[in-house]
C-alpha cells in the first residue's frame, strides 16, 4: 500500500475516497481474500481519521467486497472468479441498454467524441492514460443513453471495477483486443444499429471480466497463502 503514502485526499466525501482506495487495493491484487485490512494504516496513508475508513468498510461490506467481523476487524471477502465474471456480465448487459439508445439516437456529437477517444487510445502507450480514456469511452456511451436510474446502477457497478485495469494488467497485449472491440461498438453506433451495439458492449465486458480474472490469478489473488511473497 506504499503507493499512496502521504496522500492527503482534501476532498469533501472522504468515505467515498477511502472506499475507492480500498477497492483498488483489492481489485489490483495488493490485498487478497482473507487478508486483514489495517484501518489505522489505511487512514494514515490517506491522511484522514479512522471514521471515513470505518464508514467505507461498512459500505464495502454491503457490496460484498469486505467482511467485518466483530472484535476482529475487517477482512477481504472470499471473492471467487465467478463474482468478477458475473459482475462484468451484469455491467455489460446494462451498459448495452445505454449503447442501444445511443445508437438509435445517432447524435453526431456523441459519435465524434467516441471517435476522438478511440483515436487517442490507439495513440497512447501509457497504461494510465489508456485507463483514463477507456473510462471516458464507456462513460460517454452510458451518458448518451442512460436514464437517471440506469445511470445510478451503472455508477454503482462501475465502482466495483478496477480503476487501474491497464496499469496493473500483466497482459498488456489485451489492449489490442479491447481496441478492436471498441471499434465494433463504435461502428454499430455509427450505423444506428442498436441491437448490434448492445451485443458488442455485452461481449466486450464479458471478455473484460475474464481478463480481470486472469489478471488477478497472475498476481496470486487466489494462490496458496504460504506461497505468497513477503509484502
Amino acid at each position: 500500500m506504499e503507493r499512496a503514502a502521504g496522500r492527503n485526499l482534501g476532498r469533501p466525501n472522504l468515505k467515498q475516497e477511502a472506499a475507492k482506495f480500498i477497492r483498488d487495493l483489492i481489485l489490483s491484487g495488493e490485498v487478497r481474500p482473507g487478508d486483514r485490512l489495517d484501518q489505522d494504516r489505511i487512514a494514515a496513508e490517506l491522511g484522514v481519521s479512522r471514521l471515513p475508513v470505518r464508514e467505507a468498510l461498512i459500505a464495502l461490506e454491503s457490496e460484498g467486497m469486505v467482511e467485518n467481523i466483530a472484535r476482529r476487524g475487517a477482512f477481504v471477502a472470499s471473492l471467487e472468479p465467478e463474482d468478477f465474471i458475473d459482475h462484468y456480465r451484469m455491467y455489460g448487459l446494462l451498459s448495452g441498454i445505454a449503447a442501444k439508445r445511443a445508437a438509435q439516437a445517432g447524435s453526431p456529437d456523441v459519435i465524434e467524441r467516441l471517435s476522438e477517444i478511440a483515436t487517442q487510445m490507439r495513440a497512447t502507450t501509457d497504461p494510465r492514460e489508456h485507463d483514463r480514456l477507456n473510462y471516458s469511452f464507456h462513460q460517454a456511451i452510458n451518458k448518451a443513453g442512460s436514464s437517471r436510474r440506469l445511470t445510478a446502477v451503472l455508477r454503482m457497478l462501475s465502482n466495483n471495477m478496477p480503476s487501474h485495469f491497464y496499469e496493473y494488467n500483466s497482459e498488456w497485449e489485451y489492449r489490442s483486443q479491447a481496441l478492436k472491440e471498441h471499434d465494433e461498438i463504435l461502428d454499430a453506433i455509427k450505423r444506428g444499429d442498436g441491437d448490434s451495439a448492445a451485443a458488442a458492449v455485452a461481449k466486450h465486458f464479458n471478455n473484460t471480466g475474464e481478463q480481470t480474472v486472469r489478471m488477478l490469478r497472475s498476481v496470486g489473488f487466489w494462490g496458496d497463502q504460504s506461497e505468497r511473497p513477503a509484502r
